[in-house]
C-alpha cells in the first residue's frame, strides 16, 4: 500500500473453509446515515462547502441537511464560519480519532510489532483493519530509516480488494468467485494482472498464509501482508510491508512473511 528462520505457527493460519461471522441485520436510520453522510464529504474536501453544495452533494433536502448540521455544530463535530456560511469539520473529530487510537486493542499493540518491522527489514510497515464497509483502513504505521520511504497517512483507505492485503480479503473473506471476478474488475491497479494470475495467487496465499503484490498496484513496489484474525476466525486486520522491489528480494520476502505470520499470530492470541 501506498500512495500513488523457523516455520510460522499454525494459529497464525486458517482452514481455506473458515466461514465469516454471519451478517447483522441493520435497520435503515436516515438521521444517522445522512449525518455521517455529511462527515465523510466534508472530511474529503480541501476547502468549507456551502448548505447548498452539500445538500446537492449528497441529494438531500436543504432544511434536512440545515437540521443536521445544526446538530454536528452544536456537538464540535462541525464548525460553520458565520460570514462565509460555509461548514468545515470540526475540532470534535480530532478528539474521537484520538479515543479510537489511544484505546487499546489493534492499534495500540501493533505499533510495536510495525517498529521492529521497520527497523529489522527497512521497510514501511502498517497495521490496517478490513472495515465493515470491507475498505482497508491504515490505522498506524513505521517508517525505517532507509532514504527511500513510501509514504502514507494514518486514515488512508484503500480499495477492497487491491494489493497484498486484498489477496487476503479474498482468500479469507468467504466471498465466491464470480463476487470476486466482478470486484477485481473494478481494482485500479498500476500494472494490473490478468485475473487468472490474480486468482492462482489468492489460492496461493490461502494455501500458504500470506499474500504478495510485487509491481502491480505499484511499479517498483513490492507489498507483503499477513492476516490477523479474531478469536472467532474472521479476518480483521492485516500487518502489512512495503518496500521496493529492488530491495526485497525473494529471499528477504519469505524471511520477513514468516516473521510477520509470527508476530500476527501472537496478536491474534492477545486480541483473542
Amino acid at each position: 500500500m501506498a500512495t500513488r528462520s523457523k516455520p510460522a505457527p499454525t494459529s497464525t493460519t486458517m482452514p481455506a473453509a473458515a466461514k465469516p461471522a454471519r451478517g447483522v441485520r441493520v435497520r435503515p436510520v436516515p438521521a444517522v446515515t445522512r449525518s455521517i453522510a455529511i462527515l465523510r464529504l466534508l472530511g474529503e474536501q480541501k476547502q468549507p462547502l456551502t448548505l447548498k453544495s452539500v445538500a446537492q452533494a449528497l441529494d438531500l433536502v436543504p432544511s434536512t441537511c440545515l437540521h443536521i448540521l445544526r446538530v454536528l455544530v452544536s456537538e464540535d463535530l462541525v464548525t460553520v464560519d458565520p460570514d462565509t456560511k460555509r461548514y468545515a469539520l470540526g475540532t470534535g473529530m480530532i478528539s474521537l480519532a484520538r479515543s479510537v487510537l489511544e484505546g487499546g486493542g489493534f492499534t495500540q499493540l501493533v505499533q510495536p510489532v510495525l517498529d521492529r518491522m521497520a527497523a529489522q527489514f527497512g521497510v514501511t510497515a502498517m497495521g490496517v483493519e478490513i472495515t465493515t464497509r470491507q475498505t482497508v483502513l491504515v490505522l498506524a504505521i513505521s517508517q525505517s530509516n532507509q532514504p527511500f520511504r513510501v509514504h502514507t497517512d494514518v486514515g488512508s483507505q484503500f480499495d477492497t480488494l487491491v494489493s497484498a492485503t486484498g489477496r487476503l480479503i479474498a482468500a479469507y473473506g468467504g466471498e465466491g468467485w464470480p463476487v470476486l471476478k466482478e470486484k477485481f474488475a473494478q481494482v485500479v491497479w498500476d500494472k494490473a494482472p490478468s485475473y487468472t494470475a490474480w486468482k492462482k495467487e489468492v489460492e496461493l496465499t490461502r494455501a500458504r498464509g500470506w499474500a504478495l503484490d510485487r509491481d502491480h498496484f505499484m511499479a517498483g513496489i513490492t507489498v507483503v501482508a499477513v492476516p490477523v484474525f479474531s478469536s472467532g476466525g474472521r479476518l480483521v486486520n492485516t500487518l502489512v510491508a512495503v518496500g521496493l522491489t529492488s530491495q526485497l528480494g525473494a529471499p528477504l520476502v519469505q524471511q520477513m512473511a514468516q516473521g510477520m505470520q509470527r508476530e500476527a499470530g501472537e496478536l491474534s492470541a492477545l486480541l483473542g
